[in-house]
């Protein structure tokens, strides 16, 4: 048989992904200081043992404020470089590629992890620490969230170089692929949205000028992390609350395209207080025919996210034309091994190949003594 679209291997630059299986960057909110730890290295390990062609990490924050809880990993400071590269060197020794994402939380910053106690602004609430958080202007993210403090012009170039410097530490690390988070109301969707963007100066106004920053970021990253390595960008697609269209995005993608970014990441939602997609209907893929729109009026590659279930449904994706990778988040917390799951429902690993050997010589005899062979 042919072999399916969701199995075949995928070159970006100089870097080559086995299938089109993605672990989306999901925050776990386990780390101290932004360290890499145990925790992170068997959470994200056995996907790699699950054989996602590309692993990503949750986003890591390019300053301390740029965090949007306590518990999330960084790549701030050098010294943080040795606990991802314990990480990358078994992603990438069960042959699949490690990636990482690197973000600013900005207005949306200093919040109580999922298992603090919520409305606790306060070092009483499980142990919470409060710091400043920043933004476009000092416009809450919604009622009850901490007041920002409105960047300068000054902060605003000191954070590009930020982005710059956590992606030489990425690459450090040795990372394959690294993604910039301009999606879900942090930073620099903060900047891209006219709800949370009222400057008047060179970095709000017209959607350009709205652009002027994150496309800053894009084109300093661009040039600090390796040309052989490929960029991706994560956008909300729509901002949920009406201020950013799917229009404005693929003009946003095509400068992206213009500066060297590789895949266009298409989520959607975030910009008010709530993580990610308030505002946009949910249902299965529901935010495939983002990925789809930016991939075919941009003419770049695309990621698409977004209650995309299972093995057939991906292929579907794939085959149409809609999206070049496919990221499962939540599903892969459900299904670590989803990837294989999705081969054997699609017919092309009867004889457990693409499993780690460990595995597949065990479960191909059990096909026999079940009958099955």
């Amino acid at each position: 048989m042919q072999k399916p679209l969701l199995f075949t291997p995928l070159q970006m630059r100089g870097v080559t992904a086995p299938n089109r299986c993605v672990v989306s960057p999901m925050v776990q909110f386990r780390a101290t200081d932004g360290l890499v730890n145990d925790f992170h290295l068997v959470h994200l390990g056995k996907f790699a043992l699950g054989r996602f062609g590309t692993v990503f990490t949750e986003n890591c924050a390019v300053e301390p404020r740029g965090r949007v809880t306590q518990g999330d990993l960084g790549l701030w400071d050098d010294g943080q470089i040795a606990s991802h590269k314990r990480l990358t060197d078994f992603i990438r020794g069960e042959g699949v590629l490690s990636a990482t994402q690197i973000t600013h939380s900005g207005r949306k910053g200093s919040t109580p992890r999922t298992f603090d106690k919520r409305g606790q602004f306060g070092p009483e609430g499980a142990g919470w620490q409060k710091w400043e958080v920043v933004g476009p202007t000092d416009l809450a993210a919604a009622e009850g969230w901490l007041k920002p403090r409105a960047l300068s012009v000054d902060e605003i170039e000191e954070l590009v170089q930020k982005f710059a410097a956590a992606a030489k530490r990425a690459d450090a690390a040795g990372y394959d692929v690294l993604e910039v988070h301009g999606a879900h109301g942090y930073l620099l969707a903060q900047f891209l949205s006219p709800i949370s963007n009222t400057r008047n100066d060179q970095y709000g106004g017209d959607r350009a000028g709205r652009m002027r920053f994150p496309l800053d970021v894009a084109r300093a990253v661009r040039q600090a992390w390796p040309e052989n390595k490929p960029l991706f960008m994560r956008v909300s697609a729509v901002d949920g609350g009406g201020g950013w269209d799917v229009d404005d995005t693929v003009a946003f993608a095509q400068e992206l395209k213009a500066i060297g970014v590789d895949v266009i990441d298409c989520s959607s939602g975030g910009i008010a207080g709530a993580a990610t997609a308030a505002g946009v209907k949910r249902g299965l893929g529901f935010q495939v025919p983002f990925a789809s729109a930016v991939k075919k009026q941009a003419g770049i590659a695309t990621m698409a996210v977004g209650l995309i279930l299972d093995g057939p449904q991906a292929e579907a994706i794939l085959q149409a034309g809609d999206a070049d990778l496919i990221a499962i988040g939540r599903q892969a917390l459900y299904e670590p091994f989803w990837p294989l799951h999705a081969a054997q429902a699609l017919g092309c690993d009867p004889d457990f190949d693409l499993w780690t050997p460990e595995y597949g010589w065990w479960l191909e005899k059990r096909e026999h003594t079940l009958g099955r062979k």
